[in-house]
């Protein structure tokens, strides 16, 4: 039996409260300058929770927190515990720096001991987000909050305790190997200090217990589960407790403990992802951690929020980017049985100065996380080869493949390749998984365009695993239409949009993974498009999940288990047309739709479900299928409401109302870029054109390559279409470009 815990025993208290705040750099200020300078705040906190997210420029740079801080009297060291500072921290006590941080998604600790004069001490906090080489991520479709953004914990322990600078890990590791229905668990732990005649007493809860001597600072054993509970996802995500308690002779003076679960899984490039010898199609969403009006500083409450959503829809992963995620958002996964994906900010455009910051944050990444039964791989980039794919981002590459499965032989490697990277790359078969963004639909292409591109790689590499690991469009709920386009922002194009990608991904169960992008909106403070800046709207919900889209339904028609109906285009209320199709969603096979009352059709199918509803005046429509409905109204009007549309800044409108001249013999904005591209003269005028495009959506645009076979499917389209989805193009900018080309003789 375990003796009574001593007072010295780890104790671990949030420091929340009481944090000044100035938005410049104070490292040697004490708590009345640095608040006296700023104001007061609790942490979690950002500085860009307004500005972060309403476009165009925010503050990127340095600020400076500062707490005071008294020791626990019973304790022989004090650590503070950072769960994450965007994106550098420089930690100073009296001027004196203590510790430097790069890297703002991650866990780490400063020892504070030697520096507590008689127990109190002032702490005071740099934080830095401005542009630099040197710290991913740089360039992304997302905002880069500063702050001290996650919480803080003062940590004090006795002289000897297990170690506290392992790269913010828990102390403590716990790898199972699965045997028919058994379970070896390799356990180990870092002791540090002086206690001579330490151990370490491992115990699995209810399964066994083992004591072992500390040598050199380690301790290690394993432990057999017998009849071993399997972690196998949504059916039974169980998890075992793994602890070492810290013996110094027969007292224990530390603790600490993990949750861990015991699931083997593999890829198979024609049956997918098997999760214990079982096929496990993983079907599900990207998560970004940010919520409208509180940037990345979010609360318990939104975390739930989100995890909510997710399982409402029936989604079996999850991937977790483009950074580490909170490490309770992870507990929650496993805990209901999600599959993750987790990765590091290695993003969009190598940098050979950070190549050092990404081995880092692998490392904090792994060392931290690896005890998580949900998580099945390590991504070690996404979209990396924007501007390019040499050999220093192979090597670079490589290196983190190693480290990954040095770190943890138990897991996969991946990477989310950029869409224009060639299928025959190097980098495509390094990891041990790939997946592809691709975006035709959207930013090129057509939707059908995705069976393709995914049939022509699965029938050229019928030996490599592919999956899907981003695919979405922007929708803005205010914009709607009764003949949603590619490239207009309506909620009513983006159903249809993921109606076929639903469709599409049903047909290959060879795709070891796919998820949408994105879960909800999130900000993008480089983004001005789509009637809202600042924000990327490929969410199936809205940035502050108030809103579930359209979109959100056709994913709960397809994966979820609960029966319910959806009626779709309830914010297209009013509507012009005589006959209106009105769209179901539904789990169930049939679907019956009433109008006032009365039944006027009944649809057997799947997932969505069509009717034709005459118009006249005000209606009441309701879906049933079993014992669940959904009700919305409709109105018959003369125009649609102009909020319906989205603003004539873009090609897609203009040309309703005054279609520009198209001579015969000479080009304009409706022939195709490659026909265009045959006249030198027009060949310099489409690259200005995509120079133009390149950029429309921010940071994120510039710099691209476009390799031969994105190309051909670039030229196939129209200077007319390419300009309406890329956005942010005036009418009059619009109307020059085609008379210039109406001066390119053909």
């Amino acid at each position: 039996m375990s003796q009574p815990a001593p007072a010295s025993l780890r104790r671990i208290a949030p420091i929340l409260d009481d944090w000044a705040f100035a938005l410049e750099a104070l490292p040697e200020a004490s708590w009345d300058d640095v608040q006296v300078a700023g104001s007061t705040v609790t942490v979690p906190h950002t500085w860009n929770a307004a500005d972060g997210q309403t476009g165009g420029g925010y503050h990127r740079g340095r600020a400076t927190y500062a707490r005071r801080i008294i020791a626990d009297a019973d304790a022989a060291e004090t650590w503070i515990e950072f769960a994450g500072v965007n994106s550098s921290a420089e930690v100073f006590v009296d001027g004196q720096l203590l510790a430097r941080h790069d890297g703002g998604y991650s866990t780490f600790r400063v020892d504070l001991t030697a520096h507590l004069i008689a127990g109190e001490a002032t702490l005071v906090v740099v934080v830095d987000n401005a542009s630099n080489e040197t710290v991913y991520p740089q360039q992304a479709d997302f905002t880069f909050y500063g702050g001290i953004y996650r919480d803080v914990q003062q940590i004090s322990v006795a002289s000897t305790h297990f170690a506290l600078d392992d790269h913010g890990g828990p102390g403590i590791t716990a790898t199972p190997t699965l045997t028919d229905d058994s379970a070896t668990v390799a356990l180990s732990a870092s002791v540090v200090g002086s206690a001579a005649a330490a151990s370490v007493r491992f115990i699995i809860d209810g399964e066994g217990t083992i004591t072992v001597p500390v040598t050199e600072g380690e301790a290690s054993s394993e432990l057999t589960i017998a009849q071993v509970r399997r972690w196998h996802g949504l059916r039974d995500p169980h998890l075992y407790i793994a602890r070492a308690e810290l013996l110094d002779g027969e007292t224990v003076v530390d603790v600490v403990e993990v949750r861990f679960g015991c699931r083997e899984f593999a890829v198979d490039p024609q049956r997918g992802f098997l999760l214990n010898g079982e096929e496990y199609p993983l079907r599900g969403v990207s998560r970004h951690q940010d919520f409208a009006g509180v940037g990345n500083a979010i609360t318990e409450e939104m975390k739930q929020t989100d995890l909510a959503l997710i399982r409402e829809i029936g989604a079996t992963t999850v991937r977790l980017a483009h950074y580490q995620h909170d490490q309770r958002f992870f507990d929650l996964c496993d805990e209901v049985g999600l599959v993750v994906w987790a990765e590091i900010p290695q993003i969009t455009v190598f940098l050979p100065g950070a190549v050092d910051n990404a081995r880092d944050q692998l490392e904090e990444l792994i060392i931290q996380n690896r005890h998580h039964a949900s998580i099945v791989c390590w991504g070690l980039s996404n979209e990396i080869t924007l501007a390019g794919a040499g050999d220093d981002v192979v090597a670079a590459h490589r290196e983190l493949n190693d480290l990954a499965h040095e770190l943890d032989p138990t897991r996969l490697t991946a990477m989310a390749h950029l869409f224009l990277l060639e299928t025959d790359h190097t980098l495509v078969t390094l990891p041990d998984v790939s997946s592809y963004n691709l975006y035709f639909g959207w930013y090129v292409g057509e939707a059908a365009d995705n069976d393709g591109w995914l049939d022509d790689f699965h029938a050229t590499y019928p030996e490599i695993a592919i999956g899907l690991s981003e695919y979405g469009a922007d929708a803005n709920p205010q914009f709607q239409s009764a003949e949603p386009a590619k490239g207009d922002y309506t909620e009513s194009y983006q159903a249809l949009y993921h109606e076929h990608m639903v469709e599409m991904i049903e047909a290959r169960p060879w795709l070891w993974a796919t998820h949408v992008w994105n879960l909800a909106d999130f900000g993008s403070a480089g983004r001005d498009e789509g009637g809202v800046a600042g924000r990327n709207q490929k969410g199936l919900v809205s940035f502050d999940r108030s809103l579930k889209k359209d979109a959100f339904y056709v994913y709960k028609a397809a994966w979820a288990t609960e029966p319910f109906v959806h009626v779709a285009g309830r914010r297209r209320a009013e509507r012009a047309e005589e006959v209106t199709e009105v769209v179901v969603y539904s789990n169930q096979s049939e679907v019956a739709l009433s109008v006032d009352g009365v039944e006027v059709g009944n649809v057997a199918g799947a997932r969505a479900f069509r009717f034709n509803v005459p118009l006249a005046g005000e209606h009441e429509i309701t879906a049933r299928a079993g014992e669940v409905a959904d009700t919305i109204v409709l109105r018959k009007v003369d125009e649609v409401p102009a909020a319906s549309i989205i603003p004539t800044t873009t090609i897609s409108n203009w040309f309703d109302e005054a279609p520009l001249p198209a001579p015969d013999g000479f080009f304009s904005i409706q022939d195709s870029l490659g026909d265009i591209k045959q006249s030198d003269e027009g060949a310099r005028v489409i690259a200005s054109v995509l120079e133009a495009v390149s950029t429309s959506r921010g940071e994120v645009g510039r710099g691209v390559e476009i390799p031969p076979a994105m190309q051909a499917i670039v030229d196939r389209m129209s200077v007319e279409k390419l300009i309406a989805q890329a956005g942010g193009v005036s009418t009059e900018q619009v109307a020059a470009l085609n008379a210039q080309l109406n001066l390119i003789a053909k």
